[in-house]
């Protein structure tokens, strides 16, 4: 009887188990290696060729300027909240609030990948019509600010503004092409949390546009000096949205980010 009583505990247990697993648990790969494999971005997200900019103050530089953090020192850095591992070792977060500090030509904050090369030694910037140059991002929206709950997860950008980006506005999910922010409305239905994909594929001066594999439209590149960026860039400030401090933010969870260039 005691066998039979020890042989049903073991079960349950382990059907317990199996069930916390698939819920919450880091995957097995990450619990063999311990905590320490989800202790930073770089264990989640290849992050070889790029730099990330942050909406924390540089004490480097004069006055407020955003902090960017380059390889290799960005293998081994990790901010909380504003660019961590997720609880589950699945993906990383980048969050930023409307009081962050922002870049000389933006009035909204930032936690954002720019790409680079050579190893991410160097800021990285392609021609539209020569190859083809693809990003592709798995990733969800998760937390949008006050009053104007608007952020962009995922950008093509040229020498001099934005030429492209996935834009969510409440449940509204936009393409945007160059200042028209509602270009192309992708879905009115967006819920946070949902993990969707994002990709561009720029050739012959024009990048083709797809969400979840979907063609949606193609948008041209008119000028040299594109690269792409991924992360949480909050369409937001203190100016219009309220309360002006850390608890009123943006966010995104990249779960993997791929380039290609030839």
């Amino acid at each position: 009887m005691k066998s039979r009583r020890l042989f049903a505990v073991v079960a349950l247990a382990v059907l317990a188990g199996s069930s916390a697993e698939a819920s919450e648990a880091p995957d097995a790969s990450a619990a063999a290696a311990g905590h320490d494999a989800c202790s930073r971005p770089a264990q989640v997200l290849d992050l070889t060729n790029w730099k990330i900019t942050l909406p924390v103050d540089d004490p480097a530089k004069p006055g407020p300027q955003p902090l960017d953090v380059k390889q290799p020192a960005l293998d081994d850095y990790s901010i909380d909240p504003w660019f961590v591992v997720d609880k589950r070792c699945k993906g990383v977060l980048f969050r930023s609030a409307v009081n962050g500090v922002t870049t000389a030509n933006s009035k909204n904050p930032r936690s954002e990948l720019r790409e680079m090369t050579e190893d991410g030694a160097t800021e990285f910037r392609w021609s539209p019509v020569s190859g083809t140059h693809t990003l592709v991002i798995d990733q969800a929206i998760t937390h949008l600010p006050n009053d104007r709950p608007h952020v962009v997860a995922g950008q093509i950008h040229d020498g001099g503004d934005d030429v492209s980006v996935f834009r969510l506005e409440g449940t509204r999910l936009y393409l945007t092409r160059g200042d028209d922010t509602h270009h192309k409305l992708i879905t009115d239905d967006y819920r946070l949390g949902t993990r969707f994909q994002a990709k561009f594929v720029v050739t012959g001066g024009a990048a083709r546009a797809y969400y979840n594999g979907v063609f949606q439209d193609e948008i041209p590149v008119p000028a040299d000096g594109a690269y792409f960026k991924t992360g949480a860039y909050t369409q937001a400030n203190c100016g219009n949205s309220a309360p002006c401090d850390e608890s009123n933010y943006g966010q995104v969870i990249v779960y993997r980010v791929h380039v290609r260039h030839t």
